[in-house]
């Protein structure tokens, strides 16, 4: 079965243009949908990362989602090789597979089957240490010093993978980019659409959608999670809404001032990935307000 792939950036409505297109076809064939949102990986990690409640999935199976601890860290090479086995047992059983999500390097790694560069535990070793000593900020200008467009695409709080970049610098001797999956024909022959809105409307729904995540609890959910681990680990307790309620309370308050953070952080978030996407010729890009299951399954249908 041709899966389908539902990406773009965040707050677009992938999520339930999927539930719908599932529902469309599980009449039929049947539907199974793989979660690509690398935070949603995460148990206990709900309103912040706007997971679905069981409730609300329509009885329809999901995969990806609650597989990891807060304390462990996520990995691109981890969710390629679990997603994969995901997609590939979903259409064995004679089911369609819907990708959903906007992690970036996840979906390209899922979908170009990308083979990851070499590590070297000293190397990585080496720059941790670095990063412990000098900073994020002070890393990342060493980065933006042998390879500047590496650190253009790598936000300059992001310690994790600018230590990553560095690493394979040194080991390859080539930019980071070099490393990346190469776009050509989709995995599985998936079919890729993308949602997206209007800037300005976009910028809208994602004010309402952090309001909505405030008031349903972000800063309560985020205390919780500080007895399961949350500030120990690498990846989730840098996770948009996350890090900066962390930061909120660490300065002594009370959490609710990391609202205006947290949008403008999901703001520049969005463009990020509106960039990287918009790269990749293969991606059906529909209006968010208008998109319906009969455009996402014209294009599913469509695909060679």
């Amino acid at each position: 079965m041709r899966p389908l792939a539902i990406i773009g950036p965040t707050g677009t409505g992938k999520s339930a243009l999927a539930l719908d297109v599932a529902e469309r076809l599980g009449g039929e064939i049947g539907v199974e949908i793989v979660n690509a949102d690398a935070m949603q990986l995460y148990r206990g990690m709900d309103i912040g990362t706007a997971k679905l409640p069981v409730g609300e999935r329509r009885g329809i199976a999901h995969h990806q989602l609650d597989v990891l601890a807060v304390t462990e860290t996520a990995s691109v090479a981890r969710y390629q090789s679990a997603a994969a086995g995901d997609v590939e047992a979903i259409a064995a059983r004679g089911a369609v597979p819907v990708i959903v999500g906007g992690s970036m390097m996840y979906i390209q790694a899922l979908l170009d089957d990308w083979v990851f560069p070499a590590t070297d535990p000293a190397v990585r070793t080496r720059f941790e240490r670095r990063l412990a000593e000098v900073g994020v900020a002070a890393l990342h200008r060493e980065l933006a010093a042998v390879d500047a467009d590496a650190a253009a695409s790598i936000l300059p709080t992001d310690g994790r993978r600018i230590v990553r970049a560095l690493e394979v610098v040194e080991l390859t001797g080539q930019p980071f980019a070099a490393s990346a999956p190469r776009i050509g024909p989709a995995r599985w022959d998936t079919a890729i659409v993308g949602l997206d809105w209007p800037t300005e409307q976009l910028d809208d729904r994602l004010a309402r959608r952090t309001d909505a995540m405030f008031a349903e609890g972000l800063v309560a959910e985020v205390t919780g999670l500080l007895a399961e681990g949350l500030r120990e680990g690498v990846t989730a307790a840098r996770a948009l809404g996350y890090a900066q309620v962390l930061a909120e309370l660490d300065a002594g308050g009370d959490g609710s001032a990391a609202r205006e953070p947290t949008f403008v952080g999901t703001r520049r978030y969005v463009r990020r990935q509106r960039s990287w996407f918009r790269r990749d010729h293969r991606v059906h890009w529909l209006d968010g307000a208008t998109a319906s299951v009969d455009d996402a399954l014209r294009v599913w249908r469509a695909v060679s």
